[in-house]
């Protein structure tokens, strides 16, 4: 059973998604915030799998209540709900350590495997579309992971020529399967080198994996 905290400070949207998900037979409804604030302090309460986070809410945003969320270091994930044509602010949700994001008008199949993805630990979104963000929004990353002159990253030191190389098209929106396909392994194997790219560089998720490459310059925005 997968536990579920919605914020959202409109009360229809938050009505809408506890009918969505308390008709489902492996997730449950744990409790309902408003703000970031209550979010805050039902998660370390209920300690619900994953929080269904609003951006824009009036008091604590969904932003810092993300980042304190994550840096609690419970097991709760967050799973950002963004308009994506005009929140300008979901690079800033994945950065403070969302595990993903889906637009709110998602059709409802596409909340409930992107719920069950966030939950299993998966990225919730498919890469594609993260690096449409990411591209989207690239003046949001610190200047030198734009421009200037390349400088060794200590996260990548741990990887081998191999997992770099996989680290790259994962940012460059590479699902698994096309990784598989296109560079002839195994799609086990890729698997493999994937959760040892996580482990070895610390990211959380592959969405914090997409981050990585832009960061490190691996990946340029285009």
């Amino acid at each position: 059973m997968t536990t579920v905290l919605i914020t959202d400070d409109q009360p229809m949207q938050r009505f809408g998604f506890r009918m969505l998900l308390e008709s489902q037979d492996d997730m449950t409804v744990l409790g309902e915030a408003s703000n970031g604030t209550e979010a805050v302090r039902l998660v370390s309460r209920l300690r619900p799998d994953v929080v269904l986070m609003d951006i824009r809410m009036p008091g604590l945003d969904g932003i810092e209540a993300t980042r304190r969320i994550v840096a609690a270091g419970d097991r709760t994930k967050v799973l950002i709900m963004t308009t994506f044509d005009l929140d300008e602010y979901a690079y800033a949700g994945l950065r403070a350590g969302a595990s993903g994001f889906l637009i709110k008008d998602a059709l409802p199949e596409e909340l409930l495997s992107g719920i069950r993805a966030v939950a299993t630990g998966d990225a919730v979104v498919a890469p594609s579309l993260t690096r449409r963000l990411l591209d989207a929004y690239a003046h949001h990353l610190p200047k030198t992971a734009v421009d200037g002159a390349a400088a060794p990253d200590a996260r990548l030191t741990p990887l081998t020529d191999r997992e770099l190389e996989i680290l790259t098209v994962i940012g460059q929106g590479w699902t698994n399967t096309e990784i598989a396909e296109r560079l002839h392994l195994a799609e086990s194997t890729v698997k493999t080198h994937v959760s040892r790219i996580l482990a070895k560089t610390g990211a959380r998720d592959r969405v914090q994996a997409v981050i990585l490459a832009y960061d490190t310059k691996l990946v340029r925005p285009v």
